[in-house]
């Protein structure tokens, strides 16, 4: 998972000193997995309920529109993973379910 999140630029560099701390998008990925995975999650936040209120609760403290996209791709690149660890398809009305 976390080699995915590097790799399509999810996961962001942190670059700290004694005084000061700045997060970077991370540069070395793989590009053409980084475009799909923006509007996979772009995608998600117009047309899926749950991607969206993740979307807009995060803008709502405050965050960038960057960082919030990053964190719904984040949480699709998730469930993408368990989905492919318990070879299940997806079913929006487990999800709903289990939270």
């Amino acid at each position: 998972m976390t080699i995915l999140r590097c790799l399509s630029g999810v996961a962001p560099i942190t670059k700290r000193s004694c005084k000061s701390r700045i997060v970077i998008m991370r540069q070395a990925v793989h590009v053409r997995l980084r475009n799909g995975v923006y509007h996979w999650a772009r995608v998600a936040i117009q047309h899926d309920p749950r991607s969206r209120a993740k979307y807009a609760a995060l803008r709502a403290r405050g965050h960038g529109h960057g960082r919030a996209l990053r964190s719904v791709a984040d949480r699709l690149l998730a469930v993408a993973c368990t989905m492919l660890l318990n070879q299940t398809s997806f079913d929006p009305a487990l999800a709903s379910k289990t939270i």
